[in-house]
C-alpha cells in the first residue's frame, strides 16, 4: 500500500480586483464545470434553508492555517505559535500521511490514507499516470469526499484561498481546471506563485471559474509596493477580507487559508535579481531580528538535530537481519547551505506569522483557529539533502495547534494523523463523521488535555520516480526519487518503516528501519535487529501488518478493525 454566492461573494471579488486584473470566465472551460457545482450548491443552499436557525445559530466558525513544508525547526521563531500554544491544545505528536504536498493535502481533505483517496504522488506525469496530482483526486471522486462539501450541506459557508492541489492548474492558453465543489467562496492561486510574484487567482462566479492575474511590480518599484504583491501578502488580505465578512454577518463558516510559506521556488532565477531559493517578503530580508523570535545568527546547524549524522548505520536491514540496499545515497546538504536555507525559511515564516496574528485578533470568541502543515523539511538531517519524503521525524511531523471555544490550553498525548481533522470539523459543525473517514475526530481531546485514545500513526509513500516532474525537482535534484515506497508506523517514542527496496514493477524486496527516539530525537541509528528492542520492533510490526489488512478505498466504510488499529 505501499480545494458565496450573492453579496458575500461580491464583496469577495471586488477584493480580488483590487489585488489584480480580471479576465473573466476561460472560453475554453470544461462543459462539466457548471453542472456538478450547481448540484452541490443548491443542496447545500436547501439543507440550510432546513436546518433550524437556532442550531445554525451555535455552530461554531473554524479558521485553518495550511503552511507549506513547514519543518519543526521553525516553530521556535513564530511568535504566533507560541500564542496558541499558551491559549490552546497543542498536539506535538502530530503526523501526516505521506510527506508529499498533494498526497497529505488529499488525506487532509478526506480523513482517508493515500491507499484510499488513491493519491499516491504529487503528479501525474503530464496527465500520462493517475497515481497523482489533481488528475488523481478528482478520477478516485475526493472532491465529492471531501469534508467541505458535508460543511457546505450543513449550512456552513465554505472558503478557501491559497495553494490548493498540484496539478489544479492553469497557464497561458490553457483551459481554466474545473471548479470544485463545496466551496461558497473559492480563491485558488495557482502554482507560478511558488516564486512569489507574478501569479493567477480565482473566483467562482455564476458557477465558473474566473480569472485574476496579480502582476508583478517593476524591479524598479520599492520593496513595500512589492511586498504588497507577494503571494502570501495577497492571500492573506483576501483570507482577512473574509474573515471580516463573515464575522459581521455571524452566519457559521469554515475558512482554510493555504499560504506557499515557506516552500521554496521553483525557477531555476528568483523573480527579482537576489531572490534567494526561499524568497521571503523584502521587509523580511535584513536585520538581526528578520528571523523572528530568534535571532537569524542563532539559527545553526544545531537547530537541525541529525545534520551531519553519519548515514552508514541507517542502512535498512532484510527481515533475516542482513544489511539491505542502502537508498539513501545522495550528497549530503553542506552546512553552509543548511544555515542559509533555515534562516531563508525562517524569514519567509515571518508573514505568515504576522498572518496567523491578524487572524487570531479578527476571528470571533466563537472561532475555531487552526494552524499546521501539509508535511515537514529536510536540510541535511541524517546524510540527506534538501527535502521531503521520507518517513523520519523531519518530514513527517508537523506542528498542530488549535484555539476556540472550550479548549483547555495544554499540550496532548493523543498522537494524531493529519486524517483526524476531516472528522473534527464534521463533529465542530454537528455531523456525525463520514463513515468513509479513517481518521478520529479530535473535538474530546479539546476539552480535556488527558484524553488519549491513539498512540500510533501510519504512514504510506509511493516512490517519486513513478510519476515524475516534481515541482522541486529543479532543487532536490534525484533526491525524492531515490526514497522507495513504504509503509510505516510511528508512536510517540518509535518509528518503524518497511521500504520495497527493489522498485521493479511486480517485484518486493522488504528493508525495514527502526528508530527509538528515548534518548535521540532523530534517527541516530537502525536497530531493528537488535535484541533489546526486539519486543517493541514486534509489536510495530504486528500494528503494520494489521494495517495491511485495511484495504477500503473510495466512500467504502471504515471497519472497526482498521479504526482500532492507531490504539
Amino acid at each position: 500500500m505501499g480545494y458565496f454566492k450573492g453579496a458575500w461573494a461580491g464583496v469577495c471579488l471586488l477584493a480580488l480586483m483590487a489585488c489584480g486584473t480580471t479576465v473573466g470566465p476561460s472560453d475554453g472551460a470544461r462543459p462539466s464545470e457548471g453542472a456538478a457545482p450547481q448540484r452541490v450548491t443548491s443542496d447545500a443552499t436547501a439543507a440550510a434553508e432546513l436546518a433550524p436557525a437556532a442550531a445554525r445559530a451555535t455552530q461554531p466558525n473554524i479558521v485553518v492555517v495550511m503552511l507549506d513544508d513547514f519543518s519543526m525547526d521553525l516553530v521556535q521563531t513564530m511568535r504566533s505559535v507560541q500564542r496558541m500554544r499558551k491559549a490552546g491544545a497543542s498536539y506535538p505528536h502530530s503526523f501526516v500521511t505521506d510527506s508529499l504536498c498533494c498526497v497529505s493535502r488529499s488525506s487532509f481533505f478526506t480523513g482517508q490514507y493515500p491507499h484510499q483517496t488513491g493519491v499516491r504522488t504529487n503528479t501525474s506525469n503530464k496527465g500520462r499516470s493517475k497515481l497523482g496530482g489533481w488528475p488523481a483526486y478528482d478520477v478516485h471522486g475526493n472532491p465529492e469526499r471531501a469534508f467541505n462539501v458535508r460543511l457546505q450541506e450543513a449550512g456552513y459557508r465554505t472558503g478557501f484561498v491559497g495553494k490548493f492541489l498540484n496539478e489544479y492548474e492553469w497557464s497561458p492558453g490553457r483551459a481554466l481546471p474545473p471548479v470544485v465543489p463545496g466551496w461558497t467562496t473559492f480563491h485558488t492561486v495557482f502554482g507560478s506563485a511558488y516564486d512569489g510574484w507574478d501569479f493567477a487567482s480565482t473566483s467562482v462566479v455564476d458557477d465558473r471559474l474566473r480569472l485574476v492575474q496579480h502582476p508583478a511590480p517593476p524591479a524598479s518599484a520599492s520593496n513595500a509596493t512589492k511586498d504588497k504583491a507577494y503571494a502570501g501578502a495577497v492571500i492573506g488580505d483576501l483570507a482577512m477580507d473574509l474573515i471580516t465578512t463573515n464575522e459581521v454577518a455571524g452566519a457559521p463558516y469554515f475558512l482554510e487559508v493555504a499560504l506557499y510559506a515557506p516552500h521554496n521556488r521553483t525557477n531555476p532565477q528568483g523573480h527579482y535579481a537576489g531572490d534567494p531559493l526561499f524568497p521571503p517578503m523584502f521587509r523580511d530580508r535584513t536585520g538581526k531580528r528578520s528571523c523572528g523570535r530568534v535571532a537569524c545568527g542563532k539559527l545553526t546547524v544545531d537547530d537541525l538535530p541529525g545534520f551531519a549524522d553519519p548515514r552508514q548505520d541507517n542502512r535498512p536491514r532484510l527481515a533475516n537481519g542482513k544489511r539491505a540496499r542502502a537508498w539513501n545515497t545522495t550528497r549530503t546538504l553542506p552546512a553552509a547551505a543548511a544555515v542559509r536555507d533555515l534562516r531563508d525559511r525562517a524569514r519567509m515564516a515571518q508573514s505568515a506569522d504576522r498572518l496567523v496574528k491578524r487572524i487570531l485578533d479578527a476571528v470571533g470568541p466563537n472561532t475555531y483557529v487552526v494552524l499546521t502543515s501539509d508535511n515537514g523539511f529536510h536540510l541535511g538531517q541524517n546524510g540527506l539533502g534538501r527535502g521531503k519524503g521520507t518517513p523520519y521525524d523531519t518530514d513527517v511531523r508537523v506542528p498542530l495547534l488549535v484555539t476556540g471555544p472550550g479548549v483547555v490550553p495544554g499540550a496532548r498525548r493523543e498522537v494524531t494523523s493529519n486524517i483526524d481533522l476531516a472528522p473534527t470539523f464534521e463533529e465542530l459543525a454537528g455531523l456525525a463523521p463520514a463513515p468513509y473517514r479513517s481518521g478520529l475526530s479530535l473535538v474530546p481531546t479539546l476539552a480535556d488535555p488527558t484524553v488519549v485514545r491513539q498512540s500510533h500513526a501510519f504512514l504510506e509513500h509511493t516512490q517519486q520516480t513513478l510519476t515524475g516532474n516534481d515541482p522541486d525537482a529543479a532543487f532536490s535534484g534525484s533526491e525524492l526519487d531515490r526514497i522507495p515506497s513504504y509503509t510505516a508506523v510511528r508512536s510517540r517514542t518509535a518509528l518503524l518503516a518497511r521500504f520495497d527496496l527493489d522498485p521493479r514493477p511486480g517485484k518486493v524486496t522488504w528493508g525495514y528501519e527502526y528508530y527509538s527516539y528515548k534518548r535521540h530525537g532523530f534517527e541516530k541509528r537502525n536497530t531493528v535487529a537488535s535484541r533489546k528492542h526486539a519486543p517493541e520492533v514486534a509489536a510495530l510490526m504486528a500494528k503494520l501488518t494489521a494495517f495491511d489488512g485495511c484495504q477500503e478505498v473510495g466512500d467504502q466504510p471504515v471497519s472497526e478493525a482498521c479504526r482500532v488499529v492507531r490504539q
